[in-house]
C-alpha cells in the first residue's frame, strides 16, 4: 500500500461575514462606548439591497468535519459547485489560510497554482520568478539551472522571459506558472481551475505532463469543473457540496453524482385537472412528460439514451387540422430546434375528430450534445397557422456524458462545442 502524504482529520474552517473595522474612527469609537456601557452596537447591522438587516459578525462555515486521506503518487480529483468549499480546503493544504478546527499532516513540498499568477511577484521577470518560485520550494539555483529552459519552453514564452510579468497576458501568467510548478519537481501538486484560462491546445498539453507527473510518483489534486478532463486523469474524486464532504470513490461513480444532485425535477407538467387548461375553443394541452425507453419519466438522460417526448391533448373543435410541434432551448435562451407533426396528407391529422390524443415524439440517441434543454409544447392549426397554445419551458432535460464509452467524443477529454453531437456515419480508405 501506498504511503500517506496527506492526512486531513476533522476540517473545519469559518469565516466572518463582515469587516473587521468600521472603517471611520467615528464608528469605531461610537461601537466601543456602547460597549463600554453594555448597550447594543449602533453599528453592528447593516442594510442588504433587500431591505433587510444584517449582522456584519455573521460567520458561515466554508468547511465543516472535512476527513480525508491522500496516498503518494495519486492524482485526485476534487468536484463540487461553485461555494462547495474546494479553493478554501485547496488554501488550507497550501498554507495560505489556517484551519479553525481540525488536524492536516503533509509530507513533502508543495506546489500550488490556486490563481493566476499565483506566487509570482509583478514587478520580476519571468526567469526571476522561475528562480524565486524554485528557491520557495528549497531548490538549489543548480536545479533550476537545468530545468530552467524546459520551463520556458513548456511555457511557451521566450520572447517574453525577460519581461516584468505584469505585462504578461493571463494566459502567458498561467503556461508560465504551471511550467514552473510542474516541472520543479514537488512532491505535491495542486491545480485550482487555473486551466481554464489557458486554449484548449495548452490545456491538453498541460494534461499529459500532468499524467507524467504521477506516473512520476507525485502526487496532484485537480480542482476542474471539467468532468471528461477530470475524468480523464483522476482515478479518484471526492465531490463537497456547501463545505462538507458527501462522497469519494472512483471517478466516474463521483460525477455522476454530482450531476445528479440538486436538479429540480421538470420532468412532467399536468394540467388535465386545472380549472384552466392552456388553449383556446380549439384545443387545451392536457400534459407533456418526458420518458426514457423504459417508459420512467426523468428529467436526465445518457447521451447516447433515446429522449421521448410526450404530448397529451384535447380537440374541442371538429374539423380542425391539428399541427403539434415542440421547440428545444438551450439554457441560455438560443433556439436549438423546432419539430412538428406536419404529415399533412395523412387524413387523420387533416380531419381530427374531437377527443384525447397522445402525440409522441423521440430524440435518438447521439444527437444532443451534453447539456441542459427547456421544452416547449405548442399546438397550431395548419391552415390559418393558428396557434392553439404554446407553453414554453414547459419541462427540462438535462442530457449527460457519460465520459466513457461514448461513440461521439472517442478518446477526446476537453469540451465539445455546439447544441448537437450526432454520431454520423464515417469511411476512410488508404490511397497510398
Amino acid at each position: 500500500m501506498r504511503d500517506i502524504v496527506i492526512k486531513i482529520e476533522n476540517l473545519y474552517k469559518e469565516y466572518r461575514l463582515g469587516t473587521l473595522g468600521s472603517g471611520t474612527l467615528h464608528k469605531d469609537l461610537q461601537s466601543w462606548w456602547a460597549k463600554a456601557r453594555g448597550k447594543e452596537d449602533p453599528n453592528s447591522m447593516v442594510i442588504t439591497a433587500a431591505g433587510q438587516k444584517r449582522d456584519i459578525n455573521e460567520r458561515f462555515w466554508a468547511l465543516q468535519d472535512i476527513t480525508l486521506d491522500v496516498q503518494q503518487g495519486e492524482i485526485l480529483g476534487i468536484i463540487g459547485a461553485n461555494g462547495a468549499g474546494k479553493s478554501t480546503l485547496l488554501k488550507i493544504l497550501s498554507r495560505v489560510t489556517a484551519p479553525t478546527k481540525g488536524t492536516v499532516k503533509v509530507r513533502g513540498r508543495i506546489a500550488s497554482l490556486l490563481e493566476v499568477g499565483t506566487g509570482f511577484h509583478p514587478e520580476l521577470t519571468g526567469k526571476e520568478n522561475v528562480y524565486l518560485n524554485g528557491a520557495i520550494l528549497g531548490m538549489t539555483k543548480n536545479e533550476v539551472d537545468r530545468k530552467f529552459t524546459e520551463i520556458v519552453e513548456f511555457a511557451e514564452v521566450e520572447k517574453f522571459i525577460d519581461t516584468p510579468v505584469k505585462r504578461y497576458s493571463s494566459g502567458m501568467y498561467v503556461r508560465l506558472a504551471f511550467a514552473v510548478a510542474a516541472h520543479l519537481e514537488p512532491e505535491i501538486l495542486i491545480v485550482d481551475e487555473v486551466l481554464a484560462v489557458g486554449d484548449a491546445r495548452f490545456q491538453k498539453k498541460c494534461l499529459g505532463k500532468m499524467e507524467d507527473v504521477g506516473k512520476q510518483g507525485r502526487t496532484i489534486l485537480f480542482v476542474s469543473h471539467n468532468m471528461p478532463m477530470i475524468a480523464s486523469l483522476c482515478s479518484r474524486a471526492v465531490l463537497l457540496d456547501q463545505g462538507r464532504l458527501i462522497g469519494q470513490g472512483p471517478t466516474t461513480e463521483i460525477i455522476q453524482t454530482y450531476f445528479s444532485r440538486g436538479r429540480i425535477s421538470k420532468g412532467e407538467a399536468d394540467f388535465s385537472q386545472a380549472a384552466r387548461k392552456p388553449g383556446d375553443d380549439t384545443a387545451h394541452l392536457l400534459a407533456a412528460r418526458l420518458k426514457n425507453k423504459r417508459g420512467q419519466v426523468t428529467t436526465e438522460f445518457s447521451i447516447d439514451e433515446e429522449i421521448i417526448i410526450e404530448m397529451e391533448y384535447q380537440v374541442i373543435r371538429e374539423g380542425a387540422r391539428i399541427n403539434p410541434n415542440i421547440h428545444i432551448n438551450m439554457a441560455d435562451g438560443t433556439k436549438a430546434f423546432v419539430a412538428s407533426d406536419a404529415v399533412i396528407d395523412n387524413e387523420a391529422i387533416l380531419k381530427t375528430k374531437p377527443g384525447r390524443y397522445l402525440a409522441r415524439c423521440r430524440i435518438p440517441g447521439n444527437f444532443l450534445n451534453d447539456g441542459t434543454y427547456y421544452i416547449g409544447t405548442a399546438l397550431s392549426t395548419m391552415e390559418t397557422s393558428k396557434v392553439h397554445f404554446n407553453e414554453k419551458d414547459l419541462l427540462q432535460l438535462t442530457v449527460v456524458d457519460p465520459i466513457e464509452g461514448t461513440v461521439t467524443r472517442g478518446r477526446y477529454v476537453g469540451a465539445i462545442p455546439g447544441i448537437i453531437r450526432p454520431a454520423l456515419e464515417w469511411e476512410s480508405e488508404n490511397l497510398a
